[in-house]
């Protein structure tokens, strides 16, 4: 089904994006955008074609005209409902037609322009074999803030994605864990989000004993057993805005090892939360999480970066990793997730959306991040 980004944005919001993103492009040298469908052109326009194809569709958007969204022409009716079509010129095509062709007309054909990360390789193979004097420049690349600070509205969106996430783990912690696959908690997580307003489940980690050593492990057949230690990440889309917490439980009383390393994650989250405020380097959050774990002896074992940007999807920039010099600015929205994890033993994880505010930063996660014993 078509999709949208909801109220409260509206036809001049939407303008107001395209505008912005055209000088942005300006700025950076180039002569225009392209934007195929997927994040970019949901958060540009509030578009998503009814079904992403061999067809082309593209977002052309270039300093000083109009912004022209190019579509196939059964997909135009589709096009014409769309929360942005009022202030959009439409250039449909048939399948008789070249689109490439009808595209080239809308672009520089000596200039370089910006096209999505997410554009199909086909689609950029003809625009280049249409206008052979282009060159291009991935958009990330080229803007990689071209989304990253949210307005007030996006901030209220993802607050209550946040705040969503939150209550699905006070539910989660109350059901039994000992004698149940990860597979089944897996899917409580995802009922849970459903339930609190989620409409896109993307991911439900849980990570029981062992398995909690590998960060991107989701869920399997494993049996939660007492004296696991359980890493539940997850998250999702609601009203068209990311979540993503994490938090790490323990079926029945921990070890004394097993409390240590959970305070030592505990702390450097906390270190990396700090480190927030507008003017530093995102690369600071980073530097204070990695030391915490480090100078407790357990460096090596923290094997990802510290966070990344959400928004309307659940990864985008800024990236909280050392060398990305990027400024926080109020409205950014990041997470901040160090872990520790222990090859063959268990692993460690706390996950808050932290967003940049005028003098620090505001956790959009609240429940406890001190540990967590279930059933």
């Amino acid at each position: 089904m078509t999709g949208s980004t909801p109220a409260p944005f509206t036809a001049d919001d939407y303008r107001a994006r395209m505008e912005r993103a055209a000088r942005s492009a300006a700025d950076a040298g180039l002569a225009g955008l392209l934007v195929a469908p997927g994040p970019d052109m949901v958060w540009l326009t509030g578009y998503t074609p009814t079904a992403v194809t061999e067809r082309l569709t593209v977002l052309v958007l270039a300093p000083g005209q109009d912004p022209v969204l190019v579509v196939p022409t059964l997909e135009a009716p589709d096009a014409e409902r769309s929360p942005a079509a009022s202030v959009l010129t439409l250039r449909d095509w048939t399948d008789a037609k070249d689109p490439y062709a009808v595209t080239a007309g809308l672009l520089d054909e000596r200039g370089r322009l910006g096209i999505s990360d997410n554009t199909w390789a086909m689609h950029l193979l003809g625009l280049q074999r249409a206008l052979p004097g282009t060159s291009y420049a991935a958009l990330t690349d080229a803007l990689p803030m071209l989304r990253g600070v949210k307005d007030a509205a996006e901030l209220e969106l993802l607050a209550a994605a946040g705040a969503a996430a939150d209550q699905t783990f006070e539910e989660i912690r109350k059901v039994p864990f000992a004698g149940r696959r990860e597979s089944d908690v897996g899917h409580d997580l995802a009922d849970l989000l459903r339930r609190f307003g989620h409409s896109q489940v993307d991911f439900t980690i849980v990570g029981s004993g062992p398995n909690g050593a590998n960060p991107h492990h989701e869920v399997g057949d494993r049996v939660i057993r007492p004296g696991d230690m359980v890493v539940l990440d997850f998250g999702g889309l609601k009203d068209g805005y990311g979540s993503d917490t994490t938090r790490t439980v323990h079926v029945g009383e921990p070890t004394e090892e097993e409390r240590r390393v959970h305070d030592v994650v505990r702390a450097a989250q906390e270190a990396g939360f700090r480190a927030v405020r507008p003017g530093v380097a995102c690369q600071e959050v980073d530097r204070a999480a990695r030391a915490v774990i480090t100078d407790a002896g357990y460096g090596e074992y923290f094997i990802h970066r510290t966070g990344h940007g959400i928004g309307v999807t659940t990864h985008e920039p800024p990236y909280m990793i050392e060398g990305e010099e990027q400024p926080m600015v109020p409205g950014m929205c990041f997470s901040v997730e160090p872990g520790v994890y222990l090859p063959g033993r268990f692993g460690v994880r706390i996950e808050d959306i932290v967003t940049v505010t005028g003098d620090g930063g505001r956790r959009l996660n609240n429940t406890t991040r001190e540990m967590v014993v279930v059933d």
